[in-house]
């Protein structure tokens, strides 16, 4: 009994966890943030609640580049409603492969980690909604499909309940 318990328990936990990024280790083509992330790209994409209904689409463009390590990516936002937004990124490569991101609305810092066609971002975003300010978790996955083309899913949730994704493909220009 004991050892069915201890089976079942583990089980419940192996279901919980998100897969790794390292899964898409062999995954081509290889994603190369300074080479994808770096000049002119275009995105198309759209929010859904958590019952699927979507409830923004938008357009963005961003002019990426970068000095060394450090990346910046300037996101400026064209939403359905007819409002604009910007957001500017700052990516740092950490000695570990990882890397660091910041903007005006992330709570700390973005944490990347890289493997094969994916990227893999986890941060917290300060998002308003009707006047009030929500701290929100992102589970943000890229897969790069060719040289112009990554599509990005992101999940959104607090206290670990689902919020809804974002679904977004680029273009690289």
């Amino acid at each position: 009994m004991k050892l069915l318990s201890a089976a079942l328990f583990s089980l419940g936990l192996t279901a919980c966890a998100s897969p790794g990024v390292e899964q898409y280790r062999a995954e081509q083509p290889a994603l190369d943030l300074k080479t994808y992330l770096n000049g002119r790209i275009d995105g198309w994409g759209m929010f859904q609640g958590r019952s699927g209904e979507v409830k923004k689409r938008f357009h963005v463009v961003i002019d990426a580049s970068w000095q060394g390590d450090t990346g910046v990516l300037d996101e400026q936002f064209a939403w359905s409603d007819g409002s604009t937004s910007r957001r500017v990124w700052t990516l740092v490569r950490q000695p570990d492969g990882r890397y660091h991101g910041t903007a005006d609305d992330v709570v700390g810092h973005a944490v990347g980690e890289l493997a094969g066609n994916a990227l893999r971002w986890r941060y917290v975003m300060a998002l308003p909604v009707d006047g009030k300010v929500y701290h929100v978790d992102f589970d943000d996955w890229m897969y790069l499909i060719d040289d112009q083309v990554m599509l990005n899913r992101s999940f959104m949730s607090k206290w670990g309940f689902g919020l809804g994704e974002v679904t977004l493909s680029f273009v690289k220009r």
